[in-house]
């Protein structure tokens, strides 16, 4: 029987995130994101009111709903606790259903990705049509949404060259270009290239073309499950009979030898049948450290393609696609401001407009162009005006760690240094008005992807951990004081 037992602490634990987050000048964030209302619980599981669907799979997504379930647990001295959603949609009646889709499509396309390929047919298996109606043919594993049409490459860009050539490859597959490695820092479009290339491979193919998308993590769990259950032939026979195979994030099979002689033999065989290639990966190949030099070799044998930041041009016209393609408005100063603050990927460009969208939607449809300023200021600071040195910086941010400011700018890779190192590029980007590229040669002579790789998971960890932001903001007091 359901009853109220957490009532109290669920009020207890709102209230203190909700002070957590006005302490940190997040309060716009609380009301926008927290919409859940207690309903009755049973102490395992919690039942509350949400209003949509969509905003549910936002929680989800942000890490809202396990934030309120750690906070919740620790008040409580539980091990284990479930939050369960009731949609009850009149609390709001202006939802659009539009962003609905996207959030379920998104969802699907990570359930894909956690269920182990072995359990279910990762090839092309389009039902059977009479012979004159032709169908579009349907994989499961590539995302539909991610196409040419809905990409935005930008004039006279890295994105763009890389745009060309996929197209091309998409339209003559294993002829054009084979292999072909996308590479970039985190957000920049190179899962979303790869996939388009799959989709019109698919899309112009008869239906008998073996494709097949799956990330180096997936590929390896499989791979491993293989050898465990001795039906390492299965794996072999499916990947090296392939048509086409997109393996991304390449980089996650580093220091793995088995995976990687695998991969090396794929390779070869599907090679030789002139089978198409392509590899995403979030550096440049000689930057993936214990990576055998044959693979390397073999990976980086056809087209490699940078992708990098698109410019303030492309990044307002990705707004205003994302805008029509989820057939929203917003005032052209608006799209203006989040075009040029939101300078990392195209990631966080579409996380900025989401925010804004939903503070729309539930919030207040009347909203100013100081209230955008207001919620993108934590996320997406504009770089400080100043004469603040990066010297400066990796001497406050070595101090504070024991370490030297060879370190930072060194090869070392221990956990002591590579977190002071990556605080010390977060704190640089946000005070100074370096580029990634620029704070790149500062840092050691670095490739700009390496550099936002460290700058995002700094900053992804300072939207969830308020102690964190706490540190992050003393160590730029300190090195403030130190210019002074």
């Amino acid at each position: 029987m359901s009853e109220n037992n957490l009532k109290e602490v669920w009020n207890l634990a709102l209230n203190q995130i909700e002070e957590e987050y006005r302490n940190t000048g997040k309060e716009l964030d609380f009301k926008l994101w927290f919409k859940m209302t207690y309903l009755e619980d049973n102490i395992q599981t919690i039942k509350v009111s949400v209003p949509s669907s969509f905003m549910w799979q936002q929680m989800i997504t942000k890490d809202i709903v396990n934030v309120v379930k750690e906070k919740i647990k620790n008040l409580m001295g539980l091990s284990d606790l479930e939050i369960e959603p009731v949609i009850n949609e009149s609390q709001i009646s202006n939802i659009s259903e539009e962003p609905e889709k996207i959030i379920k499509t998104t969802s699907a396309k990570k359930t894909e990705e956690v269920i182990p390929k072995s359990e279910k047919n990762d090839f092309t298996a389009p039902p059977s049509t009479p012979k004159n109606k032709k169908s579009k043919p349907n994989n499961s594993t590539l995302d539909e949404n991610f196409t040419f049409e809905t990409f935005i490459p930008g004039e006279g860009s890295s994105s763009k060259f890389a745009y060309n050539v996929s197209l091309s490859v998409a339209d003559n597959p294993g002829i054009k270009a084979n292999p072909v490695l996308l590479y970039g820092g985190v957000g920049l479009g190179k899962t979303h290239l790869m996939q388009a290339i799959g989709n019109r491979i698919l899309e112009n193919s008869d239906g008998n073309l073996k494709i097949c998308y799956i990330q180096a993590e997936s590929f390896l769990n499989e791979f491993t499950s293989s050898l465990l259950n001795r039906n390492s032939d299965k794996f072999k026979n499916k990947y090296r009979n392939l048509d086409v195979l997109l393996l991304d994030d390449i980089h996650f099979l580093q220091n793995k030898t088995g995976i990687q002689d695998e991969l090396f033999y794929t390779f070869e065989a599907l090679h030789k049948k002139k089978a198409q290639m392509i590899f995403t990966c979030d550096r440049p190949l000689k930057e993936i450290q214990n990576m055998a030099d044959r693979l390397v070799s073999r990976l980086g044998s056809g087209m490699c393609l940078d992708l990098q930041p698109p410019n303030y041009e492309t990044r307002k016209a990705i707004l205003q696609k994302k805008l029509e393609i989820k057939k929203k408005d917003l005032p052209e100063e608006f799209i203006d401001y989040i075009a040029k603050t939101v300078e990392t990927n195209i990631r966080d460009l579409e996380s900025a407009l989401t925010k804004v969208l939903g503070y729309v939607e539930f919030i207040d449809t009347n909203i100013t162009i100081e209230n955008v300023q207001q919620l993108l200021s934590n996320l997406y600071s504009s770089p400080a005006v100043g004469n603040i040195s990066i010297e400066n910086i990796l001497k406050v941010v070595a101090d504070n760690y024991n370490i030297t400011v060879s370190d930072l700018k060194g090869k070392k890779r221990d956990q002591k240094v590579s977190t002071a190192r990556f605080i010390a590029i977060y704190i640089a980007r946000e005070m100074t008005e370096y580029s990634f590229t620029e704070l790149g040669n500062e840092f050691g002579g670095r490739d700009h992807s390496s550099i936002m790789h460290a700058y995002n998971k700094i900053n992804e960890r300072i939207q969830t951990d308020s102690s964190y932001m706490a540190r992050i903001k003393s160590l730029m007091n300190d090195v403030k004081k130190f210019k002074s």
